[in-house]
């Protein structure tokens, strides 16, 4: 019989199309179960029986820090905000069977030898496999790069950059003796969906950072038990973002005469903050 060559040519597409489509359908459905029907993991027992929370007494480290003792785990909580993370404290010990010890530190302030000290000490000895990068900070009004102050741009790089990056050094030595442990690194929408970010410039530079140094990591450590990934958030929810903050990034815009024009071009990349 002899094989028409058109009916080879329609043929291919098909197949293609078909390999495709069940590509997708395995992508969804992958997804749907990892996000909505999967079993919640045994954090305590897969990883340990304590965790270490950044930026722990107000906002998302804050939820999460009350998630984490649901489940059982001891708590660690740092935050510079002493009396904040005091009452934080004693909540979650009023209402959870947990252990919960406080450390007060300013990110912006604590050096990196200081910082990795403190968190050695309070970790010491205790069974710490999860860890959670939640703090950070960044300018409350949308400004340009050259009006943001010279002391805050270090700020943000400190908090953001480097306390994370050093919150991970201490810990991950007594993770590799455990052969587990999990580090969550709090990323950002800004540099994981946009392709820029103008007027929030070192913010975002900073979370391209912690995705770039959470992907890097994560490939050295997944053979030792070590699982490190990074959560983007939307940041326009979040306690780091001011609560008028799509207010005032319209209004900066209106307010910005001398670069009205340049702000036109960039605004498509930016639409998703008025949702």
């Amino acid at each position: 019989m002899e094989f028409q060559l058109p009916s080879l040519l329609v043929l291919i597409p098909i197949l293609l199309g078909l390999i495709s489509s069940l590509n997708t359908l395995l992508w969804f459905l992958n997804w749907t179960w990892t996000n909505f029907l999967r079993p919640p993991k045994d954090l305590k027992g897969c990883y340990g029986s304590w965790a270490l929370v950044t930026g722990a007494a107000d906002g998302i480290g804050r939820a999460i820090s009350f998630e984490l003792a649901n489940r059982g785990l001891n708590l660690v909580l740092l935050d510079r905000d002493a009396p904040k993370l005091e009452t934080t404290a004693k909540e979650i010990l009023h209402g959870h069977d947990v252990e919960v010890r406080t450390l007060v530190s300013d990110l912006c302030v604590d050096r990196e030898d200081e910082l990795v000290r403190k968190v050695r000490e309070v970790i010491e000895g205790l069974d710490v496999g999860v860890v959670i990068n939640n703090a950070g900070t960044t300018h409350r009004d949308p400004l340009f790069f050259d009006e943001v102050d010279d002391r805050l741009v270090e700020s943000i790089v400190r908090v953001n950059v480097e306390a994370a990056t050093w919150v991970t050094k201490a810990a991950v030595p007594g993770m590799l003796e455990r052969k587990r442990g999990v580090v969550v690194n709090i990323g950002s929408g800004s540099a994981s969906f946009l392709p820029s970010f103008p007027l929030f410039a070192v913010y975002s530079a900073t979370k391209a950072y912690i995705h770039m140094f959470t992907r890097s990591i994560s490939l050295e450590y997944k053979h030792h038990g070590i699982d490190i990934e990074c959560q983007p958030i939307l940041d326009a929810f979040s306690p780091v973002a001011s609560a008028g903050f799509c207010a005032n990034f319209n209004q900066e815009l209106v307010d910005s005469q001398n670069h009205i024009e340049l702000e036109k071009e960039k605004i498509s990349n930016l639409t998703c903050l008025a949702s």
